[in-house]
């Protein structure tokens, strides 16, 4: 009698061995003396040629991702609240491959800078565009990346994004919130201000 069982994901967190130490940033990791910009669950350490750009959905005028353009490269984030013990990566990476696949797209996993990433190749109206996504799971939070641009394939250019990404901070907050919710995002507030 054969096995039909799916094998289940792991639950573990998937995270560079240095995140506490390297980044991404748990709020109560992060230089308190470092001028970031605070977009509530997400905190950007400003640099030159970066700019930042908030994505809203139309219906409820609510922020749902952080899109930054940097090096040629675009980096879109969004924090997750996740459980205290287990990660959300693992479980995510499975969603975005079949979600791919299902649009006619190509997926492929690798061994990324922060882990285990997807490296894709998505279908748009305007054709089609190689994307890496990666994850990271912290201290009761995920933070999923989308990287486009020369950061999916130019090596120079995804060592600036990747520390682009590194420099991060997540803030959770106290609240409770159900694993998988996306952590508030603001209008910025400017360093000084």
């Amino acid at each position: 009698m054969t096995d039909s069982q799916e094998t289940p994901l792991p639950t573990e967190k998937s995270a560079p061995a240095d995140r506490a130490e390297n980044g991404p940033f748990d709020a109560t990791e992060a230089n308190p003396v470092r001028p970031y910009i605070d977009i509530g669950g997400v905190k950007v350490l400003p640099r030159d040629g970066l700019n930042l750009r908030l994505e809203v959905e139309e219906k409820t005028q609510r922020i749902v991702a952080v899109g930054l353009d940097y090096a040629e490269s675009t980096l879109q984030v969004q924090p997750f609240a996740a459980p205290r013990s287990t990660g959300l990566w693992h479980e995510t990476r499975e969603q975005i491959r079949a979600q791919v696949a299902g649009q006619g797209g190509r997926v492929e996993e690798r061994e990324g800078p922060f882990g285990p990433e997807l490296l894709a190749e998505v279908r748009e109206p305007a054709g089609t565009r190689v994307v890496r996504f990666v994850g990271v799971d912290g201290p009761r939070w995920f933070l999923r990346g989308v990287i486009g641009g020369a950061g999916a394939s130019s090596p120079e250019a995804a060592e600036q994004v990747e520390d682009l990404f590194r420099s991060l901070v997540v803030v959770r907050g106290a609240s409770p919130m159900p694993p998988r919710d996306l952590i508030p995002l603001t209008m910025p507030v400017t360093p000084g201000s």
